[in-house]
């Protein structure tokens, strides 16, 4: 019987930032992080382009620039927008990674966590593919506790909030579709680690 490998010879998850689960499609809308800065938050968002229909592929055209401004009225309104985000996760539970975790992805914006400023500095940004107010799938659930506990595995998180808690007033997503106590119970982490209220 061949032994088991030790977890020493175990592939990686991970190559440079990079999660190995996950369809990668570089981004040019990153920068480095301050020198020195504990990545310990994951941020979460909902995206949907144009918004409410799905599985278009616009979101990750939009985290590329390369979105049609033409192809929707909606667009109109961002057009030029150079935002991104490190992952984005479809209706379906497909993974795609745009920046390196090591690197500064633009998703948070104007933003505060627990008294500190721009939390794309020091945080890991996510999008689930829907619509705030609405629901999201089962699948994207599954694919996002398995991305959470991946990035916790390899970095130092300590807090996890939605794009409405660190910008509150400007962001409303993921929004109250998203069950929050379904995550933290898939995760098991400890509740503080949660916004207040959510679980």
């Amino acid at each position: 019987m061949t032994p088991a490998p030790r977890a020493s010879q175990l592939p990686s998850a991970w190559d440079a930032g990079w999660l190995q689960m996950a369809t990668h499609c570089p981004s040019p809308n990153f920068g480095p992080r301050p020198a020195a800065t504990d990545i310990d938050l994951l941020v979460l968002h909902s995206i949907s382009l144009p918004p409410g229909i799905y599985g278009t592929g616009d979101v990750q055209r939009l985290f590329v620039n390369q979105l049609d401004w033409d192809a929707h009225p909606y667009f109109q309104g961002i057009r030029g927008l150079k935002v991104s985000s490190h992952f984005f996760i479809t209706r379906v539970g497909t993974v795609w990674q745009f920046v390196s975790c090591n690197d500064r992805a633009w998703h948070a914006g104007a933003s505060s966590w627990q008294g500190r400023e721009r939390c794309n500095d020091y945080s890991i940004g996510i999008e689930l593919e829907g619509l705030e107010g609405l629901p999201f799938e089962a699948a994207q659930y599954a694919a996002l506790a398995q991305v959470c506990q991946h990035v916790e595995d390899e970095y130092s998180i300590r807090q996890i909030a939605g794009h409405e808690h660190v910008a509150p007033g400007r962001k409303q997503d993921p929004g109250s579709g998203f069950v929050w106590p379904q995550l933290q119970q898939m995760l098991n982490w400890p509740r503080a680690m949660f916004p207040p209220g959510t679980v």
